[in-house]
C-alpha cells in the first residue's frame, strides 16, 4: 500500500540524512521525498512517499521517532487529508496542433509560463493521477522534452495538524 508520511524535524544539517538512511538501510525504497522550511525556521517538513504493508508503516514510524532530528510525524494516508504535487512541463508544439493544445490546458486548468513556440513550457497542480492523465493527453498533442514532478505533498483536512510539542 502507498503511504504519504509528514516528517516535521530539525532544520540542521544531516538530519535529511539520517531520515533517508532509516529506509536505505532497511531495503526500502523512496518514491518521492519534499522537504521545505516552515513557518518556524527551527523545522522543516519533510513529505515522503512509499510503498508497505502497513505492519512494514508502522515498524518505519517507529523508527522514524527515535530519531534525534525527528519532532513529530504522521502517516497521512491513514486519515482524511488533501494531496496535490505540481507538474512543470516543457513540450515542443506542431503549429497543427496549437489550437487543440491551448482547448486541452484551458480544460486542465494549466497556466502557461512560456509560450515560446519551439518550447512550450506549462505547469499544472493537481493530484498524481490527474497529472498522469494530462501527461498522456498533451503527449499525443506535442513532443515532450522535459517533466518535472515534486511528488506528493499533503496535509491533514480539518483540525489536525503535525506541529512541535509546546516547550514547556
Amino acid at each position: 500500500m502507498r503511504h504519504i508520511i509528514s516528517v516535521l524535524l530539525q532544520n540542521e544539517a544531516g538530519a535529511l540524512t539520517r531520515v533517508a538512511s532509516l529506509f536505505s538501510t532497511r531495503g526500502y525504497n523512496i518514491e518521492s521525498l519534499s522537504v521545505a522550511p516552515t513557518n518556524d525556521p527551527l523545522f522543516s517538513r519533510l513529505t515522503l512517499v512509499t510503498l508497505g504493508s502497513d505492519q512494514v508503516i508502522d515498524q518505519i514510524n517507529k523508527q522514524l521517532l527515535k530519531l534525534v532530528d525527528v519532532v513529530n510525524m504522521a502517516d497521512l494516508t491513514r486519515g482524511d487529508h488533501i494531496e496535490r504535487e505540481l507538474l512543470l512541463l516543457k513540450v515542443r508544439v506542431p503549429d497543427a496542433a496549437w489550437e487543440r493544445v491551448a482547448d486541452l490546458v484551458a480544460r486542465e486548468g494549466a497556466r502557461v509560463l512560456d509560450d515560446n513556440r519551439a518550447t512550450f513550457t506549462l505547469e499544472l497542480t493537481s493530484t498524481g493521477g490527474r497529472i498522469d492523465e494530462f501527461v498522456e493527453k498533451i503527449s499525443n498533442l506535442a513532443t515532450i522534452l522535459t517533466v518535472v514532478r515534486s511528488g506528493p505533498m499533503a496535509i491533514g483536512r480539518g483540525a489536525q495538524t503535525l506541529a512541535a510539542a509546546p516547550v514547556v
